[in-house]
């Protein structure tokens, strides 16, 4: 039995890997958050009553664990712009949580969430194994401070070789339960389907690449199921998606009514992404084959939403 401590159980990524891990006996999770009856309740929701422990920080480190699985952090740029600077204090205090644990059990692993947004704030085009991370030093900005959040922990991570740490940097995750009110390209054109308005979107060009609660399940245990290691991976589908391939999918299969306009209309929190994916398949090494591309993840996670995206008037259930 691997016994799994998940930090920042109210995550949305984090629930979705939790109900992945439901259906596999070997595993045993214990649940922390900041808010553990949020986490309860929202485990009776979906019928996982009872079935693990839920707890706040105040009694981490007191139980064994084989795995620790960080998820502590923010879901969307509304939430990192709202949070600013405290991005730094937020990190290094749960990173630091973790550490604290495995360097008194270094056998434990430790398996932190990390973003793309590590690489800097400018992806004119795709980074691979050989990107290096741009920080303004001179210069930093608000949008800045969660990508140096993240590689101040990368970094910190790097330098205890001894021990077993894998950072996953996520760019971009697609869930049908995830919030659809934050601010990402997706999360407005589910909204604009949802509601029935034309989605009013700039007509910059940006490529995208998608993974969803599938391939990240599959990549997370790909990596506990492989030799521990200290190291980073990237995630990524099995084929990224451009901006009007994805509108116009959008369209075809749900009905999306949308409008390209000259101006800027989206949430700019951590710096401008014209391609913000990564070609580096380093993953791979662990085992882990995706098994869907961004457009096929979508639609797939779109199909599940479809009973849930409703709009209620006159006390009627439109449903796209």
């Amino acid at each position: 039995m691997m016994r799994i401590a998940i930090l920042g159980a109210t995550s949305q990524i984090a629930k979705d890997l939790i109900i992945s891990f439901s259906a596999e006996a070997d595993k045993y999770l214990h649940l922390f958050a900041r808010r553990p009856n949020e986490v309860t309740r929202w485990l009776k929701e979906i019928g996982l009553s009872e079935r693990y422990l839920v707890d706040d920080y105040a009694v981490f480190g007191t139980q064994e664990f084989d795995t620790i699985l960080n998820f502590v952090g923010v879901g969307n740029p509304a939430q990192a712009a709202a949070m600013g600077a405290s991005i730094f204090d937020i990190t290094l205090q749960y990173d630091e949580l973790a550490l604290n644990y495995i360097r008194q059990y270094p056998e434990c692993r430790y398996i932190f969430l990390s973003s793309g947004a590590a690489y800097g704030s400018s992806f004119d085009a795709p980074v691979d194994a050989d990107t290096k991370a741009i920080i303004s030093i001179n210069n930093l900005q608000p949008q800045d401070w969660y990508a140096v959040a993240k590689l101040h922990a990368e970094c910190r991570h790097r330098t205890l070789v001894h021990l077993p740490i894998v950072d996953i940097r996520v760019f971009n995750y697609f869930s049908h339960t995830q919030d659809m009110e934050a601010r990402f390209l997706i999360t407005d054109i589910v909204r604009a389907i949802r509601d029935r308005i034309v989605l009013k979107t700039s007509a910059d060009y940006m490529v995208r690449d998608f993974i969803g609660p599938d391939d990240f399940h599959q990549l997370v245990s790909a990596i506990l199921s492989s030799p521990a290691t200290n190291n980073v991976v990237d995630c990524y589908s099995k084929a990224p998606i451009d901006k009007l391939t994805l509108l116009e999918a959008m369209q075809a299969h749900f009905g999306l009514q949308y409008e390209v306009m000259q101006i800027s209309t989206g949430v700019n929190a951590t710096g401008s992404k014209p391609y913000y994916y990564s070609l580096n398949t380093s993953a791979a090494s662990f085992g882990y084959h995706p098994r869907f591309t961004s457009l096929k993840g979508v639609l797939k996670e779109m199909d599940l939403a479809r009973q849930s995206l409703v709009k209620t008037h006159n006390d009627v259930k439109i449903f796209i």
